[in-house]
């Protein structure tokens, strides 16, 4: 079995999270963990970040949904 690690890069996070929380409710069978990371400087929220999902299986579909809007890196393990 493949476990496939892929970050993704959100430069916009406040306008684009709706249509990203799509994607991923949409692949949530697929998606085992989600973390995600923004840098924040004192009692301010940055609008970028950084999300890891680890997906089991097939990651293909997913790849090509995420990366059709954002920047994206893949790991595989087997």
């Amino acid at each position: 079995m493949t476990i496939t690690i892929i970050g993704v890069a959100l430069e916009n996070r406040l306008e684009t999270a709706i249509e990203f929380q799509k994607i991923l409710t949409d692949f949530g069978c697929e998606i085992r963990t989600r973390i995600g990371l923004h840098p924040s400087k004192e009692q301010v929220c940055l609008n970028r970040g950084i999300v890891l999902l680890e997906v089991d299986g097939d990651a293909e579909l997913l790849k090509l949904e995420l990366s059709k809007y954002w920047k994206i890196q893949i790991m595989e393990f087997d």
